[in-house]
């Protein structure tokens, strides 16, 4: 019963950083290897049966603005407790690929063993490493989406040179680690702002008002086309993020984000399991103004029922599942989330 653990994202100029962590048990599964020496097709064929036969596993998020406030090493330890935090099977060793023993801090650190390239020979730490790679790479897709001009989809954060000339063109976003090297002219400005290029600007750049964004029925709004300031969008756009991270942590996964029609929109729906939910992320610049529940009104959650029923009706596949409506309040700068409910 060893606990394996991986990470994934330790180099990239943009994202999250990844840990996951696997109890196999007497589980075997055939063609574990390390995630990297895999095809992507190969990656979540493996990834399905892990999660479906695993008797544990959990993923250890950290995200870029967390990782600029404390730094690499710290956040593989954050992420590394995050991720052994979900696993509930028992386990009697733990084997954590590499040098760093990431709990050396915990009461779980004389359990472990570092094992360099463990991931190769390891059957439960290819195990972590496959799922945390296709956990993050399927989130990269999804910001290549929010973030157009970027190729997120296809480097996922790395630093190659489609991604540097975009960072030249458009800015960096909020996935972007100002922390490293070669971003950091970007990390301050006279105003205070370190994020200096607002989601409008890339919007404008890439997208017409006039257009819609693939079959999802999301137009843009004025909004996100330049009436609202910049600061404002930035925040709304950061609070949505890190609800959306605060959900795949949380074993969801990421369908749609800024769903908009003329009449109605939802922030975020995700899937997790047999449900779909729709959820609304409110956000105050301080938890002293009070919690953004308060605008959770009667009337608002009609809107929201509204919503999610026009997503239903627009996207037949999604008849199958059961429906829920869910709310997030955060708050401060960067966004934190204060509490998470499902409404009635």
């Amino acid at each position: 019963m060893i606990l394996g653990i991986d990470e994934v994202g330790r180099g990239p100029w943009a994202g999250p950083l990844v840990v996951g962590a696997v109890v196999l048990g007497g589980v075997e599964i055939e063609g574990l290897n390390d995630s990297k020496k895999l095809t992507k097709k190969k990656r979540e064929v493996l990834d399905i049966e892990i999660r479906e036969k695993a008797p544990g596993f959990g993923l250890g998020w950290v995200s870029a603005t967390e990782l600029d406030e404390i730094g690499l090493s710290e956040s593989l330890r954050l992420a590394t407790r995050r991720a052994v935090e979900q696993v509930h099977a028992p386990y009697h060793e733990i084997i954590i690929d590499g040098t760093v023993n990431f709990l050396s801090e915990t009461g779980k650190g004389k359990f472990v063993t570092t094992l360099p390239k463990a991931d190769a020979l390891i059957p439960s730490v290819s195990a972590a490493s496959i799922i945390a790679k296709v956990a993050r790479d399927a989130y990269m897709t999804e910001q290549d989406v929010i973030y157009p001009g970027y190729g997120f989809a296809a480097h996922v954060g790395y630093g190659v040179q489609r991604h540097r000339d975009a960072i030249e063109q458009l800015g960096v976003t909020p996935l972007h680690r100002l922390s490293f090297a070669p971003l950091q002219k970007y990390r301050q400005r006279p105003d205070g702002d370190n994020r200096p290029h607002s989601p409008e600007r890339w919007l404008r750049a890439r997208i017409p008002s006039s257009t819609h964004r693939g079959d999802t029925g999301l137009q843009i709004s004025p909004e996100e086309t330049g009436t609202m300031t910049p600061t404002t969008r930035a925040i709304g756009n950061a609070s949505e993020g890190e609800a959306a991270n605060y959900l795949v942590r949380h074993g969801h996964e990421i369908i749609d984000r800024n769903w908009r029609t003329r009449w109605c929109e939802i922030d975020i729906v995700s899937k997790k399991g047999s449900t779909l939910y729709f959820t609304e992320v409110k956000h105050r610049k301080s938890a002293m103004q009070g919690g953004g529940f308060a605008a959770i009104t009667k009337t608002k959650q009609r809107q929201m029922t509204l919503a999610a029923r026009m997503y239903v009706h627009l996207h037949e596949e999604s008849m199958q599942y059961d429906l829920r409506l869910t709310a997030m309040a955060t708050s401060g700068e960067p966004p934190v989330i204060e509490d998470y409910l499902e409404l009635e």
